[in-house]
Order: structure tokens, then C-alpha cells, then sequence
């Protein structure tokens, strides 16, 4: 799917950002190398960025600039672990996941008592899905193994996780943001997440 993007000169119009704020925080990591997308125009090579996403970072920086220093909030919006845990007790006392997605992680870890951040992750993740209402419980607990298994790989990058679905049967994979997917005719995309977001949302529940 074609990303809807806007022009940098677009985007410090509508911000009322400076070139030297947008290049500063760049470099400091609070927006990602990855939005900065050069494009050929009729003038040459341009600047481009995701108009939604990066609408709404700077609007956050904004927001926590003035409780936050810039190396905090590159802490915050990267897609790196954290040293956040937490008891299944606290993530339910807390809202931030339901009793369905408790009831997911106790089926894979019965007993578990502290769960790191890299397990909130794919706890958070699992109520994300189950929240849309298009996954059943067997495909929660094949979210919850998909991102236990495999996220480390995605570390560091930013990733999308998929659920597909053909003929009753359900797959779930991760993926890197960049590039498209090709399904076999019959194959829906039941749903979608860019997990950069969810690790974002995750850490802002902490702030």
C-alpha cells in the first residue's frame, strides 16, 4: 500500500518546526533515519516523510519536550527493549492489557510472576489484536509465540506483524516495513500491526 507522504517544506509549514529542530532531532534519534525518504521531482531529489506518523511524532515531541530531555525521548521511541517489568497483577491493575491477553501468556507460562519487557511486548501486542475483534484465541497464542520467538531479530528495525488467513487456517508472521507482500489468490490479511507503534505505546504508558 502506497504510503501517503508530504513534502518537508509541507511538513514545517503545518509543524512551525525549523529545518535546523527537524535535522537536530534526526540525528538524536527521535525520528527515524527510515522517514526521511528522498524521492526524484521535476527539481530534483526532495525530501519526503509519512504525513501521519510523523505529524503525530513531532506533535509527541512537542508535548514532552518540556518534562523530557531529548536523549529520554529517544530512549522512549525506540524500537530497543527497556528495563520495564512488570507482574500480570500491575499490567491488569494498570489497564494496560485485559484479563484475555493474561489469559494467553498464562497458557504459555503458567505461574510466571515478573515478566520482562520484551514478554509486556508480546502481551501488549496479543490485547492490541484480540481488542480488533477479527482474532480468535488460537490466534492469539500464535501472536504470542511469533513475537517470543522471533522479535529479537527485529530488534532494532522497524517490523510489521501479519495474520493471515486462508480456507479456516491462520498464519502469523514478522516482517520488515520496507517492501510489499504477495499473497496466493484466496489469502486475507485478517490484520496488521507496525510493531515500531506498538513498542512507542507500550513506553508511553510508563512516561
Amino acid at each position: 500500500m502506497e504510503q501517503d507522504l508530504m513534502s518537508k517544506k509541507e511538513l514545517l509549514e503545518l509543524t512551525g518546526i525549523s529545518y535546523g529542530q527537524l535535522y537536530r532531532w534526526k540525528r538524536k534519534k527521535l525520528i527515524p533515519e527510515e522517514w526521511f525518504i528522498r524521492k526524484s521531482t521535476f527539481t530534483g531529489q526532495e525530501t519526503f516523510f509519512p504525513r501521519e506518523r510523523m505529524l503525530q511524532r513531532i506533535a509527541q515531541i512537542q508535548s514532552m519536550k518540556d518534562d523530557l530531555s531529548l536523549d529520554e525521548m529517544a530512549s522512549m521511541f525506540s524500537t530497543g527493549p527497556s528495563d520495564i517489568s512488570l507482574s500480570p497483577e500491575q499490567l491488569l491493575a494498570q489497564n494496560i492489557v485485559t484479563k484475555s491477553a493474561l489469559d494467553v501468556l498464562f497458557e504459555q507460562h503458567p505461574g510466571i510472576q515478573i515478566l520482562k519487557f520484551e514478554q509486556l511486548l508480546s502481551l501488549y501486542v496479543v490485547d492490541v489484536a484480540l481488542r480488533t475483534g477479527d482474532i480468535h484465541l488460537d490466534d492469539a497464542a500464535m501472536i504470542f509465540k511469533t513475537m517470543e520467538q522471533n522479535f529479537e531479530r527485529f530488534e532494532n528495525a522497524s517490523c510489521r506483524l501479519l495474520v493471515i488467513r486462508k480456507l479456516g487456517v491462520s498464519s502469523c508472521f514478522l516482517c520488515s516495513t520496507a517492501g510489499d507482500l504477495y499473497f496466493e489468490a484466496d489469502t486475507k490479511i485478517v490484520m496488521e500491526l507496525d510493531l515500531a507503534k506498538c513498542i512507542e505505546e507500550l513506553k508511553l504508558r510508563f512516561v
